[in-house]
Order: C-alpha cells, then sequence, then structure tokens
C-alpha cells in the first residue's frame, strides 16, 4: 500500500477547530525540537503497557494513531505486524512517511479526520491529545466514527491531580516540556472524561474509564458495537 501524504494548506497547524484558536496554532509536535527526557520516556512507557493490556491481538490489524507524536514511537514498535497504521499529527518524522504500511495526516485535530473513511480502523489510539483540544468532544466524535465494528478505542490525558506534578515537573524542575504544559487547555478526572465519551456515541456498557499512572492520568478504554 503507497503511503498517503496529506500536506494540505492547514499543515503544521495547532490542534484546534475554529478560527478563535488562531492564538494558540502550534508549528511542531511532541518530541519534534528536543530528545524526550526521562520523565518523558517513562510516561510513554507507561501508556504503552496500558494499552498492550487492553489492546487485541495486533497482527493484520488497522490502526490510527492520533497525536502520535513527531517519531510516532509507539505506532513505529508495531509496524511489523499491523496491517497498516495511520498516523495523525502536526508534523511527522520523514522517514515515517515513506514507509509502505504508513498513511500521514499532518494537520488540524479533529478537521484533518474528517477526510478519513468512517468505520476503518480497528484500533484508535488518542495518548495525550485530547488536553490540547479547544472541544475534546468534536475529536472524540470522529474516534467514534472511524471505529469499525468490534474494533477498540483508547484514550489517555492527564488528571486534575496530574496537573499539580506535571506543571511542577515542567515550570520547577524542567523535567518535562514547559511549552507543552502551557498548551494544555484541559485535566480529566474519570468524572469529567466519561461524559463526553458517551455524549460521543460510545455505549456505557463498552467503556472502562479510570485512574492510570499512579491517578496523574485517566485512561479510557471504548469498544465499537458489531
Amino acid at each position: 500500500m503507497p503511503p498517503a501524504i496529506n500536506h494540505g494548506g492547514e499543515s503544521h497547524a495547532s490542534a484546534g477547530s475554529s478560527a478563535a484558536d488562531a492564538g494558540t496554532i502550534r508549528a511542531t509536535a511532541f518530541g519534534q525540537l528536543r530528545p524526550l527526557s526521562l520523565v518523558d520516556r517513562f510516561g510513554i512507557w507507561l501508556s504503552g503497557r496500558q494499552i498492550q493490556n487492553h489492546a487485541p491481538e495486533w497482527q493484520g490489524k488497522r490502526i490510527a494513531d492520533i497525536g502520535c507524536g513527531y517519531y510516532a514511537a509507539f505506532a513505529r514498535s508495531l509496524l511489523d505486524f499491523v496491517h497498516s497504521a495511520t498516523l495523525v499529527d502536526v508534523s511527522i518524522a520523514p522517514e515515517l512517511c515513506s514507509h509502505p504500511k504508513v498513511s500521514v495526516r499532518e494537520g488540524v485535530v479533529p478537521t484533518v479526520l474528517e477526510a478519513l473513511p468512517a468505520r476503518s480502523f480497528d484500533v484508535v489510539l488518542c495518548i495525550s491529545l485530547l488536553e490540547h483540544l479547544w472541544n475534546p468532544l468534536e475529536a472524540v466524535c470522529e474516534f467514534h466514527r472511524l471505529l469499525a465494528p468490534g474494533g477498540v478505542c483508547m484514550i489517555n490525558v492527564p488528571s486534575w491531580r496530574g496537573k499539580k506534578y506535571l506543571e511542577y515537573s515542567a515550570f520547577t524542575l524542567g523535567l518535562s516540556p514547559a511549552e507543552e504544559m502551557d498548551d494544555h487547555k484541559h485535566y480529566f478526572d474519570v468524572s469529567d472524561l466519561w461524559p463526553i465519551l458517551v455524549r460521543a456515541g460510545f455505549c456505557p456498557s463498552s467503556i472502562r474509564c479510570f485512574p492510570h499512572k499512579f491517578g496523574l492520568n485517566t485512561f479510557a478504554v471504548c469498544r465499537a458495537g458489531e
């Protein structure tokens, strides 16, 4: 399958959905400008473990990693197994664009997702993205639309408890990118995230939503009906 690269007029635009967001446009993806810190790598590892706990077999799956980061570290680790991987972020490493299993979509979330066919993914991943969006519900509605029958969507977001520690790590200790914390627009406990998932179309009986990373994050596993 040849790579599909979308370099439309909104490439390298910030995650957002309206002209009002113009003041917060960002041109780079997570991990693009600086090496990942030990704290960042540990957080990615913890998220990866949680994904593996709830994922189906990866062999032959069609996956979408939305907000994948510049190097798409987790999705990259699956390329030997999956059927295809669609990577979505404001900027993605060029070597991924040429991979035969990879389709790259650079641009604004959720707008950039609208061109993707409905029910086209077995697994949708959204790790540490919703906190950067002005309207996270719009994005989650797209995740629900994109998920194939029987598929699974997994979402990770920082919690209100995590806000204190994340900001201390970034602003005081310098162990995390301060620009990422300055781009946060929301924090989500279970009581904040669960209603968004339901409003987006996921059935309550198909949602698991729970604290993650020592309570510093909230994780959701949402399954589509058959």
